[in-house]
């Protein structure tokens, strides 16, 4: 495609793909698939990473993350976030209604109402309708700019075209992490053995940290936003810049509300308290503001907070009960996961009978034993967990918990890791809720997606002697799967109709299913990408692994610890004799005239333009090669910032050429 043709191209994806966000995630309209969006922001990407001088800060590939950020610069708020006074008395809300009447004298004011969400406040400015900066708060002056994170958010328009907007402008909104995907990252990180994140908060805050923003897309974080400012703004009330914040697309929540009185201001809060825990996400109280901007002038601020606006906040929700007894539960990956069992107790509007205590070191920490009454709060407004023990009501006879030596199941002696919190079972061929868990992983959508198949079929299929590893799914047979109960000819069909369709799925799907310790959908993707086929991931040095983004030591020696054992190197043979798919089929096509044909590549380090794998893409859509490992046979060391010394010094050693990312640049035709 001649440069030209590609940025009209490369124009009519970006808003096409403009139009389709806009109607998704902010009229909740579904115009096209999400294979069709899929398929169309793929070729956007391929384009923008053969023609990146096309590629604008507001398109949106930038919504799929991919840059590297070293550090993040300081920025300085044009207006400063302030932090609100607070209170969790109705008493205080009166005297902070009294200051407001007394100083505005005879004048008629009202407030505005909406939920304190509970994440992390973030700044937007817009120049011409584009986003051009995201930043934190940090200490209300100056704060970190995290544009590239800020541009994973859905929600967050890239650039708006409504009327009456000025051409500069700040958003003020609440970045947060919906409670689904905080239970669906602590689900994964409890099967992996690794901490569990505190609460959705500090997730949030942590994922705006990251420094690739590839990983932060995949969290799915979401935002309101709550305020809009500019000196170029004309408008009357606070009201009025909420209305322009939703007419603009802006994502404002729905639950505000004007309030003519502080009566009405505590009806709204008492309405709230226990009505927001049917909300997605985490929220701990009511921000309180008077509605006229005029009248906020007037009132002004203290060195701290505006006069004008308060905080009101829930007391967290605690309640006492009795600690009944220990389950221990088998994860996928053999990690025993120990669950409370409760005296059921009314909290937060449910009634909880189970709470997570997390590991043995929780269990030691807390000292919790057997009868016990236990505090218990709901981390998230969603979690049960349990947050003290009242030691004066501890029956004198009472024991110590033990963490069990074996294996509850299947009686194995359990083993620890040093560094890590969790043991682990490790008879992972014969420990039936183990198998199990690898069955319903391989089958789930993110994997497989085999539909038809359920945890109580696989509870059949095992206690049948059918199914044993994954591998034997695919050797199933019509007799075997209608002779299961509830199954007819229908459900049969679809069974294995699933089974036969699952063949299809790419490489980093079948990588991801074989359930490989620490190696989650993102990395399977990196993987996949990296080394393009099994047989290359499998024959992998650990200098090599290390080198891909992301994978770290740990990762890196599960992949060689996996890979060592006979029994899966069989595994991966008996499906590949299946149909399966062990290799990529998203290798970019090289052309046969480009100005890297026939060059081979290393790429290590981070680079200022590129992130590692759009460089990659980069390299191949001009023609060259990239490969792993550094020999007399490479051409180039491609040197970002960071490299590591080691193979600086083996490049050298076998005469490679090493050139930094200008003289890349220079190669592909591209001035600095």
């Amino acid at each position: 495609m001649q440069r030209e043709e590609a940025g009209l191209r490369i124009k009519e994806l970006q808003n096409q793909l403009h139009y389709y966000n806009e109607q998704y995630y902010q009229h909740h309209n579904s115009v096209v698939s999400d294979y069709e969006f899929d398929q169309l922001l793929e070729e956007l990407i391929g384009l923008e990473a053969a023609f990146p001088e096309f590629r604008t800060p507001d398109s949106p590939s930038q919504r799929v993350g991919g840059t590297i950020t070293k550090e993040f610069p300081t920025v300085y708020h044009r207006f400063p976030m302030l932090s609100l006074g607070n209170t969790y008395s109705e008493e205080e809300l009166q005297e902070f209604d009294a200051r407001v009447a007394k100083a505005l004298g005879s004048e008629a004011y009202e407030y505005f109402c909406e939920l304190k969400f509970d994440g992390v406040a973030l700044s937007l400015t817009y120049e011409n309708g584009v986003l051009v900066q995201g930043a934190t708060r940090g200490d209300g002056v100056r704060g970190d700019d995290i544009t590239p994170n800020v541009r994973t958010i859905n929600t967050i328009p890239l650039r708006v075209n409504a009327q009456g907007m000025p051409q500069t402008f700040e958003v003020r909104g609440e970045a947060f992490m919906p409670l689904s995907s905080f239970t669906r990252i602590n689900r994964e990180r409890e099967e992996k053995g690794e901490a569990l994140l505190a609460n959705p908060r500090n997730a949030t805050s942590g994922t705006l940290k990251m420094q690739d923003s590839a990983i932060v897309a995949q969290r799915k974080l979401d935002c309101y936003v709550y305020s809009l400012l500019s000196d170029q703004l004309q408008l009357n009330t606070h009201a009025d810049a909420i209305a322009l914040l939703e007419k603009a697309g802006f994502n404002v929540s729905p639950t505000y509300r004007l309030c003519r009185s502080i009566q009405d201001v505590i009806k709204y809060i008492e309405e709230w308290e226990f009505k927001r825990t049917e909300l997605p996400l985490e929220t701990d109280g009511i921000v309180i503001k008077v509605n006229s901007l005029a009248q906020q002038s007037r009132l002004g601020f203290t060195a701290k907070s505006p006069r004008w606006a308060i905080a009101f906040k829930y007391k967290a929700k605690s309640v006492a009960t009795q600690l009944n007894d220990i389950e221990y539960n088998v994860g996928r990956t053999g990690a025993v996961t120990p669950v409370a069992h409760l005296e059921p107790v009314l909290l937060a509007g449910t009634v909880v009978k189970r709470a997570s205590v997390h590991n043995a070191n929780f269990i030691a920490d807390m000292d919790l034993r057997r009868g016990d009454t236990v505090y218990i709060e709901k981390g998230g407004e969603i979690i049960p967990k349990i947050t003290g023990v009242e030691f004066s009501k501890r029956k004198p006879d009472s024991m110590p918990i033990v963490f069990p030596e074996h294996c509850p199941v299947c009686g194995t002696g359990l083993v620890r890791k040093e560094g890590e919190a969790a043991h682990y079972c490790p008879n992972e061929r014969g420990c039936p809720p183990q198998i199990k868990a690898k069955l319903e992983h391989f089958i789930q959508r993110r994997a497989m997606n085999i539909e038809g198949i359920g945890e109580r079929t696989i509870e059949q299929l095992y206690e049948r002697g059918l199914v044993h590893t994954v591998a034997d799914l695919y050797k199933l047979t019509y007799d075997e799967v209608f002779a299961l109960e509830g199954f007819k000819e229908l459900s049969t069909q679809n069974l294995l109709a699933g089974i036969d369709q699952s063949r299809q799925a790419p490489f980093e799907n079948v990588l991801f299913g074989l359930g490989i310790r620490y190696v989650g959908r993102t990395v399977a993707e990196k993987l996949a990408r990296s080394f393009g086929s099994i047989d290359r991931l499998a024959q992998a040095s650990f200098e090599e692994l290390i080198s891909v983004p992301e994978i770290g030591e740990r990762i890196a020696q599960s992949i060689l610890d996996f890979f060592s054992q006979p029994e899966h190197k069989q595994l991966v043979q008996e499906l590949k004799d299946a149909g399966l798919q062990f290799e990529t089929t998203k290798q970019a096509e090289a052309p046969a005239d480009g100005p890297l044909t026939g060059k081979t590549f290393v790429v290590s380090g981070v680079f200022a333009n590129y992130g590692r794998d759009e460089i990659k893409e980069v390299i191949a859509q001009h023609g060259g090669k990239v490969t792993s490992s550094i020999s007399s046979k490479l051409d180039y060391l491609l040197a970002g910032e960071n490299m590591g010394p080691a193979k600086k010094q083996k490049a050298e050693a076998a005469g490679v050429s090493i050139i930094t990312e200008e003289e890349f640049r220079s190669m592909i035709g591209i001035e600095s």
